[in-house]
């Protein structure tokens, strides 16, 4: 018999997040700039907040038999848009969010639909969450969203300050005195707040480029001028390097093989070279320090995700990784996990935590704002702390409001891993479930807990699998934009799932996969 799910309340006001003192000096700066009242504007942030409630929840649970129906008129017209030929060609109009709750979404042709993917991670509490109602308090205090690297606000560095407890497992009480001032390439104590998870990704190769080149012309040599920087990515099951994904610059889509001609130039003038290692191939591991870790070359960091979700959800394993960052300790090379899409949807907030991993650089986002903003972040140690101030990051990024949705999500989460945990291995075991039930169709399961991969014997199979659970109303679509890439539908299911939505989720998948057989 199945253990129910069941999720702790969580219920704070604005002070209890950001400090009474905070709030009592933003209500009466704004009382003097509107000539309010301080005391209304402070009892206004003193107000608590129930964060998941249960009403909230029962209201989507009545809802789930009428997933896939017309509920409303919905939007008889709308604007083509002007995006780009791509772009244009993959617009699932039907489908777009006219107003949305939870772990629904309403489509432009008025049909209730589950959000399967989260949005494509960026929703793990789902949409409308209760507790982002302390945004709305923030605002009616005047905190601005809109600041400067240089006035970086009270929020965004109470922020920063969690980031480091949190990514070094330090109870909320623990001084942080000794773990900012450490010097331990292994221990996180630097924040660097970004919009874009290409950016943060981005901002790490910047830091591990800054070891063999000058950022500017009148800097010192660094440590390892005149030698060749190599980056370890992952790669596919082939070895080519198209197997990773770390945004949409130009450096981080020169590491999974786009514009090839300019990294063959690179790669031939030895301004640095890419190689590729194959999913937990401890061999090409072992090969590529043997190969590269010599003059005139020298391995200049590792870059990986620990599941792979735009390669199938391929999961990276223990042995793997601790082989991985094993070598790179005793190399001097940076690790960079990339968990812009495994963060926030594990117990302990972040997924390297579980693996026992102690990386020299981390890049987040996308879960933690929970979709209310775009805010990225890299964490990594002082001894990479190397650039000037605007040496890996932009004008914006600082935004208070989006670093209390941060506040909002890591509150709720940390509270709440143990049911998060609870839930992801029990969708993960029905996922296993599903394809013993189905062999002919389904080929395996691959990922970790929420974030899942249904893969299939054929890529036909698949389209034809993810177009009936559209038409169920489920938004989940065949990862097949890689022309090397497994056949696999993507699934993740929000943190909020309950058993209702898990059996419901479960049967319906099993209902189309009965279907196609």
């Amino acid at each position: 018999m199945k253990t129910p799910l069941a999720f702790k309340p969580v219920v704070h006001s604005l002070a209890d997040l950001i400090g009474s003192g905070t709030v009592a000096a933003a209500a009466q700066a704004r009382a003097f700039l509107t000539g309010g009242n301080p005391e209304a504007l402070g009892k206004l942030a003193a107000e608590k907040v129930d964060f998941f409630p249960a009403a909230f929840r029962e209201r989507l649970r009545r809802m789930l038999p009428r997933a896939g129906e017309p509920v409303v008129p919905g939007l008889a017209s709308s604007p083509n848009g002007a995006g780009t030929r791509m772009f244009q060609a993959a617009t699932k109009k039907h489908m777009a969010p006219i107003s949305a709750l939870g772990y629904f979404r309403i489509g432009e042709d008025g049909r209730l639909y589950v959000t399967s993917k989260s949005e494509h991670y960026h929703a793990p509490l789902g949409h409308s969450f209760p507790g982002y109602q302390l945004l709305d308090q923030a605002r009616a205090l005047g905190i601005p969203n809109a600041t400067h690297n240089n006035t970086r606000g009270p929020i965004t560095r109470l922020l920063e300050e969690e980031l480091i407890r949190t990514a070094n497992g330090l109870s909320p009480e623990a001084d942080l005195k000794d773990i900012l001032s450490s010097q331990d390439p292994r221990i996180l104590n630097r924040v660097i707040n970004l919009e874009t998870g290409s950016l943060a990704a981005e901002a790490a190769f910047k830091l591990a480029l800054a070891r063999f080149y000058r950022h500017d012309a009148a800097g010192p040599d660094p440590v390892y001028h005149g030698r060749t920087p190599v980056f370890l990515v992952m790669g596919d099951d082939d070895g080519n390097i198209t197997g990773n994904y770390h945004g949409t610059t130009v450096q981080t889509q020169i590491l999974r093989g786009l514009w090839p001609l300019l990294r063959g130039r690179m790669e031939q003038s030895q301004a640095l070279k890419v190689v590729a290692i194959r999913p937990n191939s401890i061999e090409d591991l072992d090969r590529a320090f043997r190969e590269w870790e010599k003059p005139p070359f020298k391995i200049a960091a590792f870059f990986h995700e620990i599941i792979m979700m735009n390669y199938g959800a391929r999961r990276l394993s223990e042995a793997f990784l601790h082989h991985a960052h094993q070598l790179c300790a005793a190399h001097d090379v940076p690790t960079v996990i990339d968990e812009i899409q495994s963060c926030m949807w594990y117990d302990g907030l972040f997924l390297f935590r579980q693996y026992g991993l102690k990386p020299s650089m981390v890049v987040i986002g996308k879960g933690f704002p929970g979709g209310e903003y775009p805010a990225s972040r890299i964490l990594f140690s002082s001894s990479f702390d190397s650039l000037p101030q605007f040496g890996a990051l932009v004008t914006n990024g600082q935004e208070e409001l989006a670093s209390l949705a941060y506040l909002v999500t890591m509150r709720w989460t940390s509270a709440n891993g143990a049911a998060i945990t609870a839930a992801g291995k029990r969708i993960e075991q029905e996922m296993r479930d599903l394809a013993a039930e189905f062999p002919g169709i389904l080929a395996g399961i691959e990922g970790q807990g929420h974030l899942l991969g249904l893969r299939f014997t054929d890529l036909a199979r698949g389209r034809h699998f993810a177009d009936s659970m559209n038409s169920r109303g489920f938004d989940i679509s065949v990862q097949s934009y890689k022309a090397d890439c497994p056949p696999v539908a993507l699934t993740k299911l929000p943190t909020i799932a309950d058993d209702a939505l898990i059996d419901f989720t479960i049967d319906s998948l099993r209902s189309t996969l009965s279907g196609i057989r």
